[in-house]
């Protein structure tokens, strides 16, 4: 089975439709699948539910989708960059899931290791437990997680075989890792392409078994969310 396609149009190819629910790796602009997000921009689908830990910044990533209205709901960590995300929140025009980030990243892990839910402290006492099951275990009480699946998850990987094992390059393994495996279908956007047999088993991050399509995007461009300059001596 040859997982590799040419563009990331042709590798998500049947994949999308209105109303589904799209995991989408990184961390703030560190490790996002750009080409995967603009081919979802460029296809027009719309009422998204997407699971990321934050949603990109005006104009870039995620915040791309935003911009076209293509997201009815977002479940996240971290917003705080985008101030269209802000605007349509307070709107009405955007739903949000505000998780703690451990939780999310939790949630992902759990969701593609099938564990249905899981209990944590983070959170008992605070609103993020209101209408949750809250249970004490040794005199500590926590409170019910739910595990998360996606539709499809979209993924940025530094390296990736032609079988699809994956290398992450350091912050950009993020939530790239997790929610690889949480995808009914996973779709990789990797900077280098080798064949298989080239990594070394010890240095695969997520195995191949859990991608099903692989774009090779070499040129991924990398931005600086915030650029702090001084001035030269």
């Amino acid at each position: 089975m040859n997982k590799v396609h040419a563009t990331a149009v042709e590798a998500l190819a049947g994949r999308l439709f209105d109303g589904m629910t799209i995991m989408a790796g990184g961390f703030g602009l560190c490790g996002i699948p750009d080409a995967l997000i603009a081919a979802i921009k460029l296809a027009g689908v719309k009422n998204l539910t997407v699971i990321s830990n934050n949603c990109g910044i005006d104009g870039v990533g995620l915040g791309t989708l935003l911009e076209a209205r293509q997201i009815k709901k977002m479940i996240s960590s971290y917003v705080g960059e985008n101030k269209l995300f802000a605007q349509l929140y307070l709107s009405g025009e955007l739903e949000l899931e505000f998780n703690p980030q451990g939780t999310l990243a939790e949630r992902c892990r759990a969701g593609g290791a099938g564990i249905a839910g899981f209990y944590t402290k983070t959170g008992v006492g605070t609103i993020v437990a209101d209408g949750k099951d809250v249970r004490a275990f040794n005199g500590e009480n926590y409170v019910l997680e739910t595990g998360l699946v996606a539709d499809l998850a979209i993924i940025h990987a530094w390296k990736s075989d032609r079988e699809g094992n994956l290398v992450y390059r350091k912050t950009a393994r993020n939530f790239n890792a997790p929610m690889a495996t949480a995808g009914k279908f996973t779709v990789v956007q990797c900077e280098h392409l080798v064949e298989i047999g080239a990594i070394d088993p010890d240095a695969v991050h997520t195995p191949g078994i859990f991608v099903n399509a692989i774009v090779h995007v070499p040129d991924a461009e990398k931005r600086i969310e915030q650029r702090t300059t001084r001035k030269r001596a």
